[in-house]
């Protein structure tokens, strides 16, 4: 069992120092127009089109994502919010830790400070509104009264649209390495690991179960972003979504382990994964959880199909 415990809830500027957010990632694609199908078929928008594009939900004005073309694809950077309060104290931190403070890359000048993490992944801290939710957001499932159909005619079904960006799964060369980081520089807590494997870290400003994850791979890169829907109806609705404009390779549906989210993977056409995501596990900013290692039997789902046999394969390596 997992060992939960209250704690107390410390003010930004003062107590804990941690990142509260996952603000975005940014990845380069070698065609922004096969990216754009892929994603708009996935229910995002499409929105500042400059040197590449971003992607927006309906529910936020944010973007959660940012796309540049280049020679292929390729994991460019992860972007944290910060309190205000804390972006100086973070300076402080990283200073002396020894890190060195990076110029933010060409076309992304910014109020935050960048660095690179453990494995050279480039890494962003900004003030940002918070964006993690506040309190869990529960799985739907609305069932019919007797007498009552329950389903919707095909031609009724309107297009899945997640919600928010929850997570991102990436690629590195050392588990135990990017736990110890990213707890010690960036403040975030251990959620559950299976050995030197998997790990998933939560934001201690209260979170979703995981916000980054770790899976161990030969090089970094990025193995799948997860977007957040209300409803197992509307995971399997986004297979089929996705599957009727020519995205069939995937994997799901099932029912992850740790986090406890159902889930269906899409494969897009670089061999990273887009994951329609529902009613995962919250941890509040007052609970202090203590993090496990739990057996690989239980690191990947409890039910679903076989995952495809390329499915942890780094494609980026």
């Amino acid at each position: 069992m997992t060992v939960i415990r209250s704690r107390v809830i410390s003010q930004p500027g003062e107590g804990h120092l941690g990142v509260h957010s996952l603000n975005h990632f940014a990845m380069t694609v070698p065609s922004l127009e096969e990216a754009e199908r892929f994603h708009t078929g996935f229910g995002l928008d499409v929105v500042n089109r400059a040197t590449g594009y971003a992607a927006r939900t309906e529910s936020y004005n944010h973007d959660w994502a940012l796309f540049i073309e280049g020679a292929a694809k390729r994991f460019h950077h992860l972007s944290f919010g910060v309190f205000p309060e804390d972006l100086s104290r973070f300076q402080e931190h990283i200073e002396a830790s020894g890190l060195p403070l990076l110029d933010a890359p060409p076309g992304f000048q910014s109020n935050g400070l960048w660095l690179h993490d453990h494995d050279g992944n480039l890494i962003e801290l900004k003030v940002t509104a918070k964006t993690a939710p506040e309190e869990k957001y529960y799985g739907k499932h609305l069932s019919s009264l007797p007498g009552e159909a329950g389903a919707p005619k095909r031609q009724d079904a309107r297009q899945v649209r997640p919600r928010r960006l929850a997570h991102v799964l990436i690629f590195t060369r050392d588990v135990d390495r990017a736990v110890r980081f990213y707890v010690q520089i960036f403040g975030m807590g251990l959620s559950d690991r299976s050995g030197n494997d998997i790990a998933f870290m939560h934001g201690r400003h209260g979170s979703d179960h995981h916000m980054v994850a770790f899976v161990r791979s030969e090089a970094p890169g990025i193995h799948h972003t997860s977007w957040d829907v209300p409803s197992v109806d509307q995971v399997g609705l986004g297979a089929k979504q996705m599957a009727d404009k020519g995205f069939v390779r995937g994997w799901g549906v099932g029912r992850h382990v740790l986090g406890s989210n159902f889930f269906h993977y899409v494969r897009d056409p670089w061999g990273s994964y887009a994951e329609y995501s529902c009613d995962i596990d919250y941890i509040p900013a007052d609970v202090e959880w203590e993090g496990r290692d739990h057996a690989a039997e239980d690191s990947f789902y409890i039910w679903g199909p076989e995952p495809p046999k390329d499915f942890t394969v780094n494609h980026e390596a």
